[in-house]
């Protein structure tokens, strides 16, 4: 039996990093898989690798009519979703406050914010016709504190940190959970390259996380397993909560003299 029997799951971002270990993880738990995302073929390729148990669709986050088309045929599909993931997400770094446009500023938040909030609106619904279940948005270390040059996406991830409490406290007389996860550096296509295009170097990612506890970025499976235990009934009495996978960068600076 498969932790996630039963159960038919959302992802958002779900054909490559993040959010593809996690369309395969729950598949392989026992959920029925919709996965959306912009990135058509990667995501085609990954639903036809996982199987009949998963599906591909466009879906664009920031668009209130693609998320009720993937809610509708999730519905048709599968059945009524008992869970959300969303993951989708871009990172702006190393641009200034002051040098930020409004462009790129609200690209980001359309994207990690507006989509978050489109996410839970279209697919809450749902769920509550379906008897409840468990919401699991993807913030950041960034969602908890700031981040020089990361003043979009810093914004973004806060708001999903306060949405998610927001949303537990209205949605769990129906029976339905919302808990926000909370990584550090993670080893996906999103953290080499930025929003914009630009590239973080194999240096400058070794120089960051030399500084961490563990001195590694997370792989997306490990926060796979978390979203997982988000989604199943193993956490039935946490919502409203802030789950942190950072390899220690939040608990302070690492002293290499000791």
């Amino acid at each position: 039996m498969g932790r996630l029997d039963g159960k038919v799951a959302i992802i958002s971002g779900g054909a490559r990093g993040q959010g593809e270990a996690e369309v395969r993880l729950f598949a392989a738990e026992g959920a029925k898989v919709v996965l959306g995302d912009v990135l058509h073929d990667l995501g085609e390729a990954v639903a036809a690798d996982v199987g009949p148990d998963s599906h591909y669709l466009p879906l664009d986050v920031t668009d209130p009519e693609a998320w009720q088309a993937a809610v509708a045929e999730t519905t048709s599909r599968f059945g009524p979703p008992t869970v959300l993931v969303n993951n989708a997400g871009v990172l702006q770094f190393g641009v200034s406050t002051i040098d930020t446009t409004l462009e790129e500023y609200m690209r980001v938040i359309g994207i990690n914010q507006v989509g978050v909030f489109l996410g839970m609106k279209h697919a809450a619904p749902a769920m509550i016709a379906g008897g409840g279940g468990s919401i699991v948005n993807i913030s950041s270390t960034n969602g908890l504190a700031g981040y020089g040059g990361t003043v979009a996406y810093t914004a973004s991830k806060f708001a999903v940190r306060g949405m998610t409490k927001t949303a537990a406290l209205e949605l769990g007389r129906h029976g339905i959970r919302v808990n926000s996860i909370h990584p550090g550096g993670v080893d996906t296509p999103m953290t080499a390259r930025d929003s914009l295009g630009g590239t973080i170097t194999e240096e400058e990612q070794n120089a960051a996380y030399a500084m961490l506890p563990l001195g590694r970025p997370a792989q997306p499976a490990e926060i796979a397993r978390l979203a997982l235990y988000l989604a199943s009934d193993e956490s039935s009495y946490s919502t409203g909560a802030e789950f942190i996978a950072d390899g220690g960068m939040l608990a302070g600076v690492v002293n290499p003299e000791v």
